[in-house]
């Protein structure tokens, strides 16, 4: 029994692709099929193990999932890609077609992905759902509100920080110092002027006047938490685990000690479910969970990549950003707290972006530059270097390909690959869906039957401090590290008390192998410099946020949202 769609209708779909203008248009043209028919055909799951919501989403029974058999020899397949830039890589979009091509080669595959958040999708980063004839749909369901798991985690989130002012409110019995309170809210929103703000105003009544802030939901702990539990038990401690402030002893204070936990997972009770959805070509995704790379881990659910490596013989998931970001996290807190094993990455590129990192302007891009190109290079080879050498996994260099390309470009990457010891493959996906794909899916399906030296980055024995430099120096190029004082200090106190085998997870701008968002290429003798640190008991590991990034961002001049609006008929327009 395979997991994918037998017959596509291409002809119908390839009219659309030269008619049509945007991935909207494209998505919303396309013949879906219903769910459960889908679930069956291709997995043996009968819609009695399905919550439907609608014809073509889905959430997969946790009970079904907790009687699913291992299966040998699955295949995890990691997509990252190089530093990402203006001009676009297509990550997502050469995870969906790469997904495609294995199911047109024969190979039960199935696709793992992130939730969009509804802050980057109003905001300038645009969904999460690929583009041209390598997407998942309903693609507007999916950018917007989908089945309603980011509703869920921020509800969890915000009821905890109500209940943290509840607790002060009535008396304080637990003695939290206001001015040690770690625990911001969230929204799923680019909003930055809520990063800062002083709440309890307008007497006592509303509790005690302090200072506050919100996050993003995706870079909230819950959301991590959410994405590493391994089941609703799981979600229940580990949610009972999280710091939300500090005693006048200078002692933890625990969501468990406010006896929130239980609510907040009853809250996420049905989103840990995961969700199931398709591609263009009828082919099954489950779409689950969504921290950001650059201030949180970056990667789908747990839950999902493992129930798909049970139902399939080829997983193809992705990690945010760049593998400097995602993937590393990936590798180091995904993978070393699941116990989950990639067999193979496929490192995504364009030539565009490769020339934009050799200096190129945006607009400037679309001209044959060989100079610019070779300059670019020097991205792609660090990326590929860290994966090879540090994560010690085979890997493809895909050019997502566009019609601007000149052979002669090609010919140029390919060489230089070449002296790197990589394959390249000129995927087509975008514009013809797996068949596009085809090449790359049968250099992948070779490189997964490969022995590999897979490897964490650090030793979770090393302290916080050393974790660090050792992503800094091996990862990054970075000549150290350094710290605020106040970050020394608290990650000093961390390893004290017994925080010291987490995980590190490093929030910075995922524009640059640095801290500075212009440095492209792959800058070296740059220092990485901690500004703040975060303690997540929750999800297990510390975050440290360097540079100047945000965990609450804001809207560009000109946000996405002025483009996206609905019709007369009730059909979403403008989004992408």
């Amino acid at each position: 029994m395979s997991s994918c769609a037998a017959v596509v209708n291409l002809p119908i779909y390839y009219s659309h692709l030269f008619t049509m203008k945007s991935d909207i248009e494209i998505a919303q043209a396309a013949t879906l099929k219903r769910i459960p028919e889908l679930t069956q055909q291709y997995l043996g799951i009968s819609d009695e193990h399905l919550y439907a919501y609608g014809h073509h989403k889905a959430k997969l029974s946790l009970k079904y999932i907790d009687q699913l058999p291992a299966r040998k020899n699955s295949k995890l397949i990691l997509v990252t890609a190089i530093s990402p830039t203006p001009a676009g890589e297509g990550k997502t979009t050469t995870t969906v077609g790469l997904g495609d091509a294995l199911c047109k080669i024969g190979k039960k595959s199935l696709i793992c992905l992130r939730e969009p958040s509804l802050g980057p999708v109003f905001g300038m980063k645009g969904g999460a759902t690929g583009g041209g004839m390598a997407q998942v749909v309903p693609m507007e369901d999916i950018n917007l509100h989908f089945t309603g798991d980011f509703g869920a985690i921020g509800l969890a989130h915000n009821l905890l920080s109500a209940m943290l002012d509840n607790h002060i409110h009535h008396g304080n019995a637990l003695k939290i110092d206001t001015r040690r309170i770690s625990w911001k809210r969230v929204i799923d929103m680019n909003d930055r002027a809520l990063r800062q703000m002083v709440v309890g105003l307008g007497g006592t009544a509303n509790s005690v006047p302090r200072e506050d802030g919100f996050d993003i939901v995706v870079a909230s702990e819950v959301m991590a938490i959410f994405c590493l539990a391994t089941s609703l038990s799981d979600l229940k401690q580990r949610l009972g685990r999280i710091v939300v402030a500090y005693n006048t002893d200078g002692v933890p204070v625990l969501a468990s000690d406010l006896q929130a936990h239980g609510a907040m997972a009853a809250l996420l009770k049905d989103a840990l479910a995961p969700n199931i959805a398709q591609t263009l070509e009828n082919n099954l995704a489950f779409i689950h969970g969504g921290p950001f790379a650059n201030i949180a881990h970056g990667c789908n659910s747990v839950i999902a990549t493992a129930t798909a490596s049970k139902l399939a013989d080829y997983v193809v998931t992705e990690a945010g950003f760049g593998a400097d970001l995602g993937a590393e996290k990936f590798i180091d807190i995904k993978c070393r707290k699941s116990g989950l094993q990639p067999s193979a990455v496929v490192l995504v590129a364009t030539v565009r972006a490769l020339k934009y990192h050799g200096g190129v302007a945006v607009k400037e891009l679309a001209a044959e530059n060989l100079p610019a190109l070779e300059k670019g290079m020097v991205n792609l080879q660090k990326h590929l270097h860290n994966i090879r050498t540090h994560y010690g996994l085979p890997c493809v260099v895909a050019i997502n390909h566009r019609t601007e390309d000149t052979a002669a470009e090609i010919a140029l990457l390919e060489k230089a690959c070449a002296q790197y010891g990589a394959k390249v493959v000129v995927a087509k996906h975008w514009a013809h869906g797996g068949a596009g794909a085809v090449d790359l899916a049968n250099v992948v399906v070779d490189l997964c039957e490969q022995p590999n030296q897979f490897q964490f980055v650090y030793d979770e024995k090393d302290s916080l401090w050393n974790k660090a430099n050792t992503v800094a120096q091996k990862i990054y190029g970075a000549q150290g590290i350094s710290a605020d004082a106040k970050a020394k200090t608290l990650i000093d106190k961390l390893q004290e008390q017994g925080y010291g085998h987490y995980p590190i997870c490093i929030a910075k701008t995922q524009y640059s192998f640095s801290t500075d968002a212009k440095a492209l290429g792959a800058p070296t003798g740059h220092t990485l410099h901690i500004r703040e640190v975060r303690l997540a008991a929750g999800a297990e590991f510390v975050v440290m946020v360097c540079g100047d990034v945000m965990t609450m961002p804001g809207l560009p001049k000109v946000p996405s949202a002025h483009a996206i609006d609905i019709d007369d008929a009730g059909n979403i327009v403008g989004l992408f």
